[in-house]
């Protein structure tokens, strides 16, 4: 049996949240099997539980945010990306404010939180949320035009192609295509950071926006040049951000997806959408388990290795 998995033991962190600049400390526990991912409010009088699902998703301006009632998490994509590409299935996540620390800007702090606390099978099969027809979402056209689409898929693969008239984007890769069956996600997307420019961070922290952002947890622009001293980490970091990005947003569906993910400058927005197009075809989709190891997709099978 392809069995779920959670952590061994717990671990903590602690980081500024990107748009609040708010201090914030997580702590990443085991959970029991079908428990799903699931945030709590531990600051609040009385702690609120937030499970994630598509329907928890409140707003997807800049980030993730999931809601239950009036107790929100903003930013939750970066550790649910290191969830989706470690196969973490059960996850209680404790958090003292209501921003997701932002850490350096990518999925590899939480990676390597959630590898150091371990990871374990659980006595209970994985169940993958199998796309059978295709599902596709379209905004704008001509210039304008963006889109994100599921197809079926023996596996979990995703392609994404960005559009950025900009001279340091422009001399990078704006195309990358991941397979988690053949490629390793810690060491090929989870190092991605977020990036932005100059001109956006000024506007966005004069409406109280991105305080805790900075050259330490970002890729930063000007109008011609990345600024970061130490560069990029990957030829086309900024493409594969929009990789490790998706991983995240499709991941709040609460299940891994069997399918291949194909999208032209989408966002948290638009994925989500894609998740609503999905859920609301039942004959599209279909949850199944695999008795056997050997039967399910390359990748999915193993325990994730470390770097």
């Amino acid at each position: 049996m392809l069995a779920q998995r959670t952590l061994k033991s717990l671990t903590k962190a602690v980081g500024v949240g990107l748009h609040s600049g708010q201090r914030v400390e997580l702590t990443l526990r085991p959970a029991a099997p079908d428990t799903g991912i699931v945030f709590r409010r531990v600051d609040l009088p009385e702690p609120v539980e937030i499970p994630v699902s598509t329907q928890a998703v409140s707003d997807t301006r800049l980030a993730s945010t999931i809601a239950n009632g009036g107790a929100k998490v903003h930013t939750i994509e970066h550790l649910m990306s290191a969830c989706a590409g470690l196969g973490i299935d059960n996850l209680m996540v404790d958090i003292t404010a209501e921003e997701v620390p932002i850490l350096d800007g990518s999925s590899a702090s939480f990676v390597y939180l959630l590898q150091s606390a371990g990871i374990v099978t659980q006595k209970a099969p994985k169940r993958f949320i199998r796309v059978t027809k295709p599902v596709e979402v379209r905004e704008g056209e001509g210039r304008s035009l963006k889109w994100a689409r599921l197809e079926p898929y023996h596996g979990f693969k995703l392609s994404f192609e960005i559009e950025f008239d900009h001279p340091a984007v422009n001399s990078t890769g704006q195309r990358v295509e991941f397979d988690l069956g053949t490629g390793n996600y810690s060491r090929e997307i989870a190092r991605a950071r977020t990036f932005g420019f100059t001109r956006d961070v000024e506007m966005m922290r004069s409406h109280g926006l991105a305080l805790g952002g900075g050259l330490d947890n970002a890729i930063v622009m000007d109008d011609v040049k990345v600024l970061n001293a130490d560069g990029l980490r990957y030829g086309d970091e900024f493409v594969k951000h929009k990789i490790l990005d998706a991983m995240g947003d499709l991941y709040v569906v609460g299940k891994p997806l069997l399918a291949a993910y194909s999208a032209f400058r989408s966002g948290h927005a638009m994925n989500n959408q894609l998740l609503h197009a999905l859920l609301a075809r039942p004959d599209a989709y279909e949850i199944v388990t695999f008795a056997q190891d050997r039967e399910a997709p390359k990748g999915f099978a193993q325990l994730a290795p470390a770097w």
